[in-house]
């Protein structure tokens, strides 16, 4: 068996899965977000060790002995301080955090070589802004750090007793110069740090480290484990998935909705709002458009109309057929977290237009399922602004077991949409898989294999002709409101 454990935003994931790559068993075990000041995100380290060790506890218990191996996934860009004891000195701050808005300007003014080093615009939510945040507004916190650790590079701590990172997550701090694959110096000194405060680095494929005996009792499993470097989230998803050749690409449904392109070679179009990162296997890259709001969308509308659940409330969307109102202007921006791909805009709000006193519950799901494939197609039209055409993308995470979203999605997208047994399992299974190549289990090219296809949803010409005003309101207002946005946060 090898073990998979994703750290996510709203929930830890274990995946067990057998020498054939299969899986076998997985569990569960929710988390919770801090937002103690508008546009922040925090949470605390503490309790993803605890929901970590729930996860594995839930899994067939006969089963752990067999482990021969664990890899690790993980929310990107999260900032976890420690001090010389290795003791948390703060809440973590999280990737959806906007509080670092204006130490993005401060970051590429200190080092104009910002974005050729790390192939990145600076933006709120990396964690190199929010140090220099820290540095401005903690100076006694800033002080005391002695190692800046990413959410699952914490729990490899906690499982190794080592301080260890790889490419993927890393890439997202903005120090990494991402063709090289190291640090740069240059960039920590624009931050007031240096390399003796970095994890080192192994590629996901590697070993980074064996299971102690303490974290081994705690969990169940043997001392000794080998821990593979694992990944990001989304690199481990896409490694789950088989995403791992050059243009391969899918669409991430999870908390947040990203479309994920992998790449042979390093391409980057920061101005566009377009990340690009190491993948979590070796000599490849990737790009990607996130928008900060995907599935997590469905969580704040259900809760905002008296949904019994986000699935529900789809259900509700499904029944009443596919079209909106006849004539219906009703658009949802659905940025609750700020937005990233392609306007980089933390003081971005969430908003309703076109209400009128026929709105139902129903109108407000469909307008929120739309305003999310929305939001996915301008970070696609972002991607393949440089000429580089995207084809068919799989599709993974919570969103993807919808069927209805697919169909809304696939035609917004105007893209055929590819549903792989699994789907739902994402970076977990990733992190399982690389464990396994780690451990000597398999190659990557058979370990990475793309499972079985269950269903393909292609756009639809009738539900096109439909949605394309409402598109097109959708973009205008943002740019009509983009002004409003920036004037709400002091």
């Amino acid at each position: 068996m090898f073990l998979g454990i994703d750290l996510g935003t709203s929930s830890v994931k274990a995946v067990l899965i057998d020498d054939n790559g299969e899986r076998v068993d997985e569990s569960v075990h929710a988390l919770s977000v801090s937002t103690p000041q508008p546009t922040w995100s925090e949470q605390d380290p503490g309790a993803w060790w605890r929901a970590a060790l729930a996860a594995v506890a839930c899994l067939r218990a006969g089963l752990l002995p067999a482990v021969r191996a664990v890899g690790l996934s993980g929310q990107m860009h999260g900032a976890v301080l420690l001090d010389g004891q290795d003791h948390v000195i703060r809440p973590a701050i999280l990737w959806n955090d906007g509080r670092a808005a204006a130490a993005c300007n401060t970051l590429e003014q200190r080092e104009p070589r910002s974005r050729a080093i790390t192939r990145n615009q600076a933006m709120p939510g990396f964690t190199a802004p929010k140090l220099i945040w820290i540095a401005a507004n903690e100076p006694a916190n800033f002080r005391r750090i002695a190692h800046v650790l990413l959410p699952k590079d914490w729990l490899r701590l906690k499982l190794t007793g080592e301080f260890v990172s790889e490419p993927s997550d890393a890439a997202g701090t903005l120090w990494l110069d991402v063709a090289q694959r190291r640090w740069s110096t240059a960039m920590l000194a624009a931050c007031e740090l240096d390399a003796r405060q970095m994890p080192r680095l192994v590629e996901g494929t590697e070993v980074s480290g064996q299971l102690t005996r303490e974290a081994a009792k705690a969990l169940g499993l043997r001392p000794g484990l080998p821990v593979a470097g694992g990944g990001s989230d989304n690199a481990c998803g896409a490694v789950g998935f088989g995403i791992v050749g050059d243009g391969d690409a899918m669409l991430s449904l999870g908390t947040s909705g990203v479309i994920f392109v992998a790449d042979a070679v390093v391409r980057s179009d920061p101005e566009r709002g377009v990340h690009a990162f190491c993948h979590c296997v070796p000599r490849m890259w990737h790009r990607m458009a996130v928008t900060l709001s995907g599935a997590g969308t469905l969580s704040v509308v259900s809760r905002l109309v008296g949904a019994a659940s986000e699935g529900a409330l789809v259900a509700e969307v499904e029944a009443a057929g596919m079209m909106a109102r006849a004539g219906s202007r009703l658009v949802m921006l659905p940025y609750f977290s700020g937005e990233r791909t392609p306007h980089n805009d933390p003081t971005a709000t969430g908003v309703f237009f076109g209400i009128d006193g026929a709105t139902s519950r129903v109108d407000l799901g469909r307008a929120a399922l739309e305003g999310v494939a929305f939001a996915l197609a301008d970070g696609l039209d972002a991607l393949e602004a440089s000429g580089l055409a995207i084809g068919s993308l799989d599709v993974i995470g919570g969103g993807s077991r919808s069927r209805l979203w697919g169909r809304i999605i696939a035609t917004a997208l105007d893209r055929p949409l590819v549903y792989r047994h699994g789907g739902d399992l994402g970076p977990a299974m990733g992190a399982a898989r690389l464990a396994r190549i780690a451990a000597g289990g398999t190659s990557l090219d058979e370990g990475c294999q793309r499972p079985a296809v269950s269903q393909v949803i292609e756009p639809e010409p009738v539900l096109a002709a439909a949605l394309a005003p409402r598109r097109a309101l959708f973009r205008r207002l943002y740019a009509d409101l983009k002004p409003a946005f920036a004037g709400t946060i002091g």
